[in-house]
């Protein structure tokens, strides 16, 4: 058997693995499965995903062996009565057969070209008309039905009786048997010339319609995993490798599956970007749809970075290879739509408790059925076995094992096309619960690009030189303030830079170091305070900077006896993002809670947090805090009784996202995106506030798609069964009434495939 899966480490002593299961069709097959991968020595979690055939198991790898494990647990899934696939063959197009048409609907056809003779007398009757067919021939019709293209569910029931459990097969295999079995007694026990009614078109019909209703499935099941097929087409399958002068003198075309990191590649208009890297010679725009949801075309010149799977435009470009296989981008973002669409969030598991017991219970009640009629009613044999044939028909847990994975994965779907990558099935869960939003502010709210407005320096200080000194202590640092501060040292025309040593950074602080012979601290004033270091002259300036809204900083020089003396005070500007105004308005006529934590004096928190919309006195923002207290901020939010969504796009960032219910980050070209995304539950690959909204939205829709799937799901048998046991539901009404629950669930989940987000 081939390997199905690639197992990757999840935890340092813990291992998952990712394989097809063929020949699930209930939620009861579901429960099998796990069971029985959870029997195995060493297996800590099962997870069976019915909608996209596949199972993930998570297992203490210890020195075991990971192709031995791996064959154990496929060994496991096909003794309880199921086939071990590769998770490629779970996703692939069925193959086409005769005529052009697909193989698995050539059942589905036969069936109803045996079974069509077969209901000719019913509509005959509705006529006035007697179309009976003579016993032999409904005999001969009926049979291939029953036992040759009927025979998937015989085998399946058969393997289920061996595991002691139930499933949907059985329950179809024990009610048409108990038709067909009627109907040839009866035949065999007329009187020669006698016409006994016979009911063989109920149990072909009702294999018909099962086959049917499997195959409708199906192909709807396959329709929801579009978008995972669609982002494995974004790859394209051959890159031209450029010449580099020692080894290769000429272009090469190679798979994209043998490039490295550090190979140059040209790239052709209208190409798809074989892998992550830089561009290094030409100019063209980019559409990057499939990755960010962003619609229109993307400017690229040399240095900007190019992501795998995008569409070049009209221009011939050359690109270095920076990341290639599961470090791109691409690769990640398929891992985090499988990921979410592999997990169950927590709903489901009420469905996997009454799953367990559903079909004891028919067997159970179609029993009861036959024994009140037969017993209790005096109704003939046949009389009496009908209503039970049409329990057991129409109780198929079909609908139930689909009713969350089928929208789970179109919602993820349409969420990833768009930019909006759900990384877990519980955050899209608790997405919808979100009473209380709370923001980052720079590089989420705002542009995250400030830039040094002002620079007022003490007294008899020399601008220029104080403007390199500082320029000096945050060469090194990638914080946004640091790099005003250099890009506008490296304006000055004629300028000498210095150079600093023993610098040290103070994490929400700011940085110190020696520059020539003074011992410089470059930070916030709150950190200036902490040193004791005076503002003097210069603090009405601070003060009044800070109150039109500036961020400031201040330059302090560390005197031999251990005093301080401010230097010169830096002022930073920042601008909103153009969505964030729109966003914050869109969340708050949702009726949620905003709040705005920043780092900032409370003075620039406040001015930027007008600009955006939000209320400084109704609390919505919390100014000062540090990267280490934004979690402490986001628990107590929490701990008020709130539901909260943090948003947020860096590295500092992390500990919040992941003190919130739902954690959301926010790509951002500032670094430190990946750290949150790691963090977060959900991942807005554009920096664009409003898919803020746009996330709770689709999780609010998909969560309701997901219970009114289980309402319906629950209704068909909750109305059925007893309807069916009461006789008022025919056997053939109850085979089509079941076949119409499964398709009708899954054509529900996929109305999310017409989401759009409102931005």
């Amino acid at each position: 058997m081939e390997q199905a899966s690639t197992a990757t480490e999840a935890a340092p002593a813990a291992r998952e693995t990712d394989f097809g299961v063929g020949g699930m069709t209930c939620a009861s097959c579901v429960g099998r499965v796990e069971r029985a991968l959870k029997k195995i020595p060493g297996v800590e979690q099962a997870s069976v995903n019915l909608a996209t055939e596949s199972v993930r198991v998570r297992w203490q790898s210890g020195d075991d062996d990971v192709v031995a494990m791996s064959a154990r647990l496929q060994r496991a899934v096909r003794d309880a009565g199921y086939e071990p696939r590769p998770l490629e063959a779970a996703e692939a197009e069925p193959a086409r057969g005769w005529l052009g048409l697909p193989r698995d609907a050539w059942p589905v056809l036969l069936a109803a070209l045996l079974s069509a003779p077969l209901a000719l007398p019913m509509f005959g009757s509705l006529l006035g008309q007697h179309w009976m067919l003579p016993a032999w021939l409904q005999f001969a019709l009926a049979t291939p039905v029953q036992f040759w293209l009927g025979a998937r569910f015989y085998r399946a029931a058969w393997h289920a009786l061996k595991a002691r459990s139930g499933n949907m097969e059985l329950l179809v295999a024990i009610g048409t048997s108990a038709g067909w079995g009627l109907s040839s007694w009866l035949w065999w026990r007329a009187e020669a010339g006698e016409m006994p009614h016979l009911y063989y078109e109920g149990s072909a019909l009702v294999i018909t319609l099962v086959l049917l209703g499997k195959w409708l499935e199906s192909r709807a099941k396959r329709q929801a995993t579009e978008a995972i097929r669609a982002l494995h087409a974004l790859r394209p399958e051959v890159a031209h490798l450029l010449p580099d002068g020692i080894k290769r003198e000429e272009l090469v075309d190679i798979p994209v599956a043998e490039l490295l990191p550090g190979d140059r590649v040209q790239v052709r208009p209208g190409e798809r970007v074989p892998a992550d890297g830089e561009l290094l010679q030409g100019r063209t725009q980019v559409d990057e749809s499939m990755l960010t949801g962003e619609p229109m075309p993307v400017p690229k010149q040399p240095g900007d970075r190019l992501t795998g799977g995008s569409l070049n435009g009209d221009g011939a470009v050359e690109l270095q290879v920076a990341a290639v296989g599961a470090q791109s981008v691409l690769n990640h973002i398929i891992a985090l739509v499988q990921d979410a669409q592999a997990a169950k969030p927590p709903i489901q598991r009420l469905v996997d408790q009454v799953a367990a017991v559903f079909v004891p219970a028919v067997l159970v009640i179609a029993l009861l059925t036959f024994g009140g009629w037969y017993f209790w009613r005096g109704a003939a044999l046949e009389d009496a076995l009908l209503p039970a044939v049409a329990v057991l028909v129409i109780a198929c847990p079909c609908a139930l094992g689909l009713a969350t994975p089928a929208a789970i994965m179109a919602g993820t779907g349409v969420a990833a096309r768009h930019g909006i990558l759900v990384q877990d099935a519980e955050a899209l869960e608790q997405a919808c619960k979100i009473n209380t939003v709370a923001f980052d502010k720079t590089g989420t709210l705002t542009l995250g690009e400030p830039t040094l407005s002002a620079l007022v320096t003490a007294p008899g200080v020399d601008e220029a030189g104080t403007l390199q000194a500082a320029a000096a202590l945050q060469r090194q640092s990638a914080h946004p303030l640091a790099r005003a501060v250099v890009v506008a040292a490296e304006a000055v025309p004629d300028a000498q830079a210095l150079a600093a040593q023993e610098v040290q950074a103070v994490p929400g602080r700011g940085s110190h170091g020696q520059v020539r012979d003074a011992h410089l601290h470059l930070g916030s004033l709150r950190w200036m305070e902490e040193l004791g270091a005076g503002l003097g002259e210069l603090g009405a300036r601070a003060d009044a900077l800070q109150n039109e809204g500036s961020t400031v900083s201040a330059l302090a020089l560390r005197l031999p006896d251990g005093r301080f003396t401010t230097l010169a005070l830096f002022t930073f500007a920042d601008l909103p993002k153009p969505g964030a105004q729109a966003a914050i308005a869109q969340l708050r006529a949702r009726g949620l809670r905003l709040s705005m934590i920043s780092g900032d004096n409370r003075g620039a928190a406040e001015a930027m947090a007008r600009r955006l919309g939000l209320n400084p006195d109704a609390g919505e923002v919390l100014a000062e805090v540090l990267p280490g207290d934004k979690a402490a901020r986001v628990a107590e939010l929490r701990q008020g009784g709130h539901r909260v969504a943090m948003v947020g796009d860096g590295v500092n960032d992390a500990p919040a996202l992941a003190a919130a219910d739902v954690g959301i980050a926010m790509a951002s070209a500032r670094g430190g995106s990946d750290v949150a995304m790691h963090a977060a539950g959900i991942t807005l690959m554009r920096g664009e506030p409003r898919l803020v909204a746009a996330a709770l939205d689709i999780s609010r829709r998909t969560v309701s798609k997901i219970r009114q799937n289980l309402f319906w799901a629950f209704a068909y048998n909750v109305a059925g069964i007893p309807l069916a046991a009461l006789g008022y539901l025919d056997p053939v009404f109850a085979g089509a009434a079941m076949a119409l629950s499964s398709v009708s669930v899954v054509s529900n989940a996929l109305l999310l495939k017409r989401w759009q987000p409102e931005v």
